[in-house]
């Protein structure tokens, strides 16, 4: 049977009977419009929701791809007089090579795609596939899980398709990650009027963060940054911008369709060529929110609301998905979904990886918590003791540390609730009591455990037993109280609070890295730029998105620490200078 069946060639105008009306492709060469005899027209709208109504007698078709068998199938039935014959065939030839190469992808080999020019990473093989993948689906949605690298495959789609200037919208605490994963992947391809070479251009200068929600005159860049709260104030701007591309990282963001920030991400879709949205977790809790989410991706994929839930779910307005196997199969023979989790690519992945995350953290509260310290620290080359002056830099910094712990804990709690979404077993680590305090008023609902050195052995051993048993994903672990914990249920490790010596992190690490072990073990360092953070990462040789510290793999002895003191106290002194500069 031949499988390309819908794509047979319409009849011309000479072999049909009857010519039902004509199809003409629009200035702009974004729309097909449909202009004919009323039996047509209305079939078209009634049958084909990614058609749109232009008043009675028309209707228009995106020019894309995955609409093309849609208006093949509907010139079967009724021909039309195809006004530019040259156009018609080339987008013809583009859904049938989309079609064929879906059918490659779903039956294998698996096809790969090189990093391309402008990319300087390097893809796993996997992620070779899901560059294949997104190549040949334009508007889709990667769905791998935490953790496998969905934001190198998006800049490195953005590369190939050479989509610049591209639109990447946000959750509000991923926004700095993203102004750092851009310079350490991307070669920023030249602006106009731009005579500077690959070599000598900064990429910096090509990436603009939008801000406020009130619009203003945005200047020139490949890259333009904004978060999801900022939308709905930009929605006569944004939809209107020569975008090439647009990605929704944790797209989750747009499942509810009733929303100022949703009509404007719609908005803005439509007009772009590649849309590509990101999640580990695209569904909640009802699994009909898929529809929102893939509608943003291409508008009525899945038909119209009130038949998505007629069909797929228990009934008109129902959001329970009765089949939700079925319908992932759907989405992925369409080209519309790719997921891979940890399990499939295993062999792929090292035993422990190691990532440093760049969160946003609190400055108003920072500013607020050290204000005291500032104080401290001015006072300190007033001491003429020695002892005085050591015992009062070793204050200032603590607190420092403790006021950046506390500024981070929005974003980490953002940054972990995801994981524990994304059915994550999570460890996380911290430091300070007053943050652990934090941490666990925010994660209340999880049920949440602690070990944090205040707990007595039996409920340090209740602790233990209850995320081993599963009746709880997160357990709440002091950096300096994890030793001789077997934990490796956990498939995920994240210090929310930094310590000075590399092998305290590395025995936090290793309660999930145990020989019982047969996942890939992710390491999240959480940072931000300001406060502890900065100086601490240089000490422990964490680079932003790369971990090139040598850790110590072992039980932190005598030596670990002294060597830690050592090489921190450089960074020591760094940090009260910072904190003198501010006093003026």
């Amino acid at each position: 049977m031949n499988k390309l069946l819908y794509f047979a060639e319409p009849m011309d105008k000479s072999e049909a009977h009857h010519i039902y009306g004509t199809l003409t492709l629009n200035e702009s060469k974004n729309y097909w419009i449909v202009e004919g005899e009323p039996v047509v027209i209305e079939l078209a709208k009634r049958l084909f929701p990614g058609s749109e109504g232009l008043g009675r007698g028309k209707a228009k078709f995106p020019n894309r791809p995955r609409l093309m068998g849609d208006l093949n199938w509907l010139m079967l039935r009724y021909p039309l007089e195809i006004k530019d014959q040259d156009a018609w065939q080339t987008t013809r030839s583009q859904a049938i090579k989309l079609v064929q190469e879906r059918l490659i992808q779903a039956q294998g080999p698996k096809q790969i795609a090189p990093p391309p020019d402008y990319f300087k990473g390097e893809l796993r093989p996997f992620q070779e596939e899901g560059l294949a993948f997104l190549l040949n689906n334009r508007r889709t949605l990667l769905a791998d899980e935490m953790g496998l690298g969905k934001t190198i495959e998006a800049l490195a789609m953005l590369a190939a398709t050479k989509s610049f200037p591209c639109l990447i919208v946000v959750p509000p605490h991923l926004l700095t990650n993203w102004m750092e994963e851009i310079p350490r992947f991307m070669i920023p391809p030249e602006l106009p009027g731009e005579t500077l070479s690959l070599f000598e251009r900064d990429i910096g200068s090509h990436i603009h963060v939008i801000k406020g929600l009130k619009p203003y005159k945005l200047p020139q860049a490949n890259f333009y940054l904004a978060h999801y709260l900022i939308l709905r104030g930009w929605k006569g701007v944004l939809p209107e911008m020569p975008f090439r591309a647009v990605i929704f990282d944790e797209i989750q963001e747009l499942r509810h369709g009733k929303t100022e920030k949703y009509s404007t991400a719609s908005l803005i879709a439509e007009k772009v060529e590649n849309v590509l949205g990101l999640s580990g977790t695209p569904i909640y809790n009802k699994g009909a929110e898929i529809w929102n989410v893939l509608n943003i991706i291409e508008y009525h994929c899945l038909g119209d609301r009130d038949s998505f839930t007629r069909e797929w779910c228990n009934g008109y307005g129902s959001d329970i998905v009765v089949d939700p196997e079925m319908l992932g199969d759907h989405l992925k023979r369409e080209g519309l979904l790719l997921r891979r989790t940890k399990d499939q690519v295993l062999t792929d992945l090292p035993p422990k990886r190691r990532v440093v995350q760049t969160i946003d953290f609190d400055k108003g509260l920072f500013d607020e918590l050290i204000a005291n310290t500032v104080v401290k620290a001015k006072a300190i080359p007033a001491l003429e003791n020695v002892l005085a002056r050591g015992r009062a830099m070793r204050d200032v910094v603590e607190d420092t540390r403790q006021a950046t712990g506390l500024a981070k804990v929005p974003g980490v709690v953002a940054f972990v609730k995801l994981l524990l979404e994304a059915g994550e077993k999570v460890l996380l680590f911290a430091y300070h009591h007053s943050v652990f305090d934090e941490y666990a008023k925010e994660f209340k609902q999880y049920q949440s455990m602690r070990i944090s050195g205040r707990e007595n052995k039996v409920e340090k051993a209740n602790a233990v037993k209850m995320f081993m048993d599963g009746k709880t994903n997160l357990l709440l672990i002091s950096l300096r109280a994890a030793t001789g914990l077997n934990l490796q249920r956990a498939t995920c490790v994240v210090f929310g609070e930094l310590d000075w010596s590399p092998a305290v992190h590395s025995q936090g690490e290793d309660r999930a890295h145990r020989i019982e072990q047969r996942d890939s073990v992710l390491c999240y360092y959480l940072v931000c730029k300001g406060g502890s953070d900065e100086a601490m990462q240089e000490a422990l040789g964490l680079k932003v998105s790369q971990f090139v510290g040598l850790m110590g793999d072992h039980v932190e002895t005598m030596t670990d620490r002294l060597l830690a003191q050592r090489v921190a106290k450089e960074h020591i002194r760094k940090i009260v200078e910072t904190l003198q500069q501010r006093a003026g």
